[in-house]
C-alpha cells in the first residue's frame, strides 16, 4: 500500500485550534483501533455529555443527554490540528505530483511528473473536495454553493460550559454552534450569509464577543474572544458515484455538506470503516479493485450517507425559509421531538454511530 500526498504544513497556534470536530463514539474506536487516538493529547480532548439546540423561538428546545442514552458521552471535541497530527504521524508518503491515471482491467497506473509510474490494483480517493481522483475517473459531481459563510474562532465564557453543546437555529438560515473546549472555553462555528460573516470578521474583538453572546441568548454569559477568527465558504457536494473500476472514494471526495449537524468529518471516517471492512472481508485471491466487490461497500454507504444529506438539505431549506407559519412549524418540531424519548434515542444512536 502506498499514499500519495504529503503531510500538510500546520501554522503554529496559540492555545487552541478554533477549527474542531465532534467525533462519535463509533469513529473514536475506529481511531483507537488504528492507535491514533492514544496519539492525541488526553489533556485537550472535551468529552462531549449534553447537547441543546433552540429554534428561533425562544421556547423551542431540543435536549440531547448521554446519561439518558446509557453512554457515558455524545461525541468528543477534537482539534483539526490535533486529529491531522495525530493520523499523519508514522505515515510513509511520498508527494509525488500525479498528472494522470489509467485504468483498465488488470490495474491503476498512476503517472507523475516527477516519478517512475505506479500501478496498483486499487486507488481510494480520499483528496478532499475538489478531488483529483474523482475527476480521472470520471465520475461526475454536482455541486451547490449555499451562499453562507462558516466563522470559527475560539472564546473563554464567563459561565461553565458543563461539557454540554449549544446550537441556535436562527431566522434566515444562520446556524450558531459553540462546543465545549477544556477549562472554560467553548469554540464557535457560526454558518451565516456572506456579507453578514464579513461584517462580523471585521468587528473588533470586544464587539465580536458582543455578537456572540446576544446570539446565544448569553447562555454562557461575557464572552472574551480567544483566538483568530477562521472563515470557510459553504457548499454541497454529492458524487454521482462512489465507485469506478478500481477507484473508490472516501470523505469530502464523495460527500460534502453543511457543518449544521456536525457530521462531516464522521461521514467520512465512516467511509473509511466500512471500505477497510469490505476489503478486509473479501475472498481468498479477490481483487481488491473489483468493481463488483467495491459495489458492496457503496451499498452500504448509500443510506447513510443519502440519509444524513436529506437531514441537512431538509433543515437548512426549513430554517432558511422566511414564513412565519413555517417558523411556528419547525418550532413546534423541536419541542415535539424533545418529548418523544423513542425518536431521540434513534437520533442519538445514529449520531453516535
Amino acid at each position: 500500500m502506498r499514499l500519495i500526498g504529503a503531510a500538510p504544513q500546520l501554522p503554529a497556534i496559540d492555545g487552541y485550534d478554533p477549527r474542531v470536530y465532534a467525533l462519535s463514539p463509533g469513529n473514536v474506536e475506529f481511531l483507537r483501533a488504528l492507535g491514533a487516538w492514544g496519539a492525541l493529547p488526553a489533556e485537550r480532548l472535551t468529552p462531549l455529555h449534553a447537547m441543546r439546540i433552540y429554534g428561533d423561538d425562544a421556547r423551542a428546545e431540543l435536549v440531547f443527554d448521554a446519561y439518558e442514552a446509557g453512554a457515558p458521552e455524545l461525541a468528543w471535541i477534537v482539534e483539526d490540528q490535533a486529529l491531522q497530527r495525530a493520523l499523519w504521524a508514522g505515515l510513509d508518503s511520498t508527494n509525488y505530483r500525479c498528472e494522470r491515471i489509467d485504468l483498465d482491467q488488470h490495474a491503476a497506473v498512476l503517472f507523475f511528473s516527477d516519478a517512475e509510474p505506479l500501478a496498483a490494483k486499487l486507488v481510494v480517493g480520499a483528496d478532499g473536495a475538489n478531488s483529483f481522483v474523482r475527476n480521472a475517473a470520471g465520475i461526475a459531481a454536482s455541486e451547490r454553493d449555499y451562499r453562507q459563510v462558516a466563522l470559527v474562532a475560539n472564546f473563554k465564557c464567563e459561565r461553565p460550559h458543563a461539557n454540554t453543546a449549544f446550537q441556535w437555529f436562527r431566522d434566515g438560515g444562520a446556524v450558531l454552534a459553540l462546543l465545549p473546549l477544556p477549562g472554560a472555553q467553548v469554540s464557535m462555528v457560526w454558518s451565516l450569509p456572506a456579507a453578514e460573516a464579513e461584517r462580523l470578521t471585521a468587528l473588533p474583538a470586544q464587539a465580536l464577543a458582543v455578537e456572540v453572546v446576544q446570539a446565544s441568548h448569553a447562555k454562557l454569559g461575557a464572552l472574551q474572544l480567544a483566538s483568530l477568527v477562521r472563515s470557510f465558504p459553504l457548499r454541497r457536494l454529492a458524487a454521482r458515484r462512489l465507485v469506478s473500476p478500481r477507484v473508490a472514494l472516501v470523505g469530502d471526495a464523495g460527500h460534502v455538506i453543511h457543518p449544521l449537524a456536525g457530521q462531516g468529518l464522521n461521514l467520512g471516517l465512516q467511509d473509511a470503516r466500512v471500505l477497510a471492512q469490505v476489503l478486509n472481508e473479501r475472498e481468498p485471491g479477490r481483487d481488491a479493485g473489483d468493481y463488483r466487490l467495491l459495489r458492496r461497500y457503496e451499498r452500504r454507504r448509500a443510506e447513510p450517507i443519502a440519509a444524513m444529506d436529506a437531514v441537512v438539505s431538509g433543515l437548512f431549506a426549513l430554517y432558511g425559509a422566511k414564513s412565519g407559519l413555517v417558523g411556528r412549524l419547525r418550532n413546534a418540531g423541536l419541542n415535539l421531538t424533545d418529548r418523544l424519548p423513542v425518536l431521540k434515542n434513534i437520533l442519538i444512536r445514529q449520531a453516535m454511530s
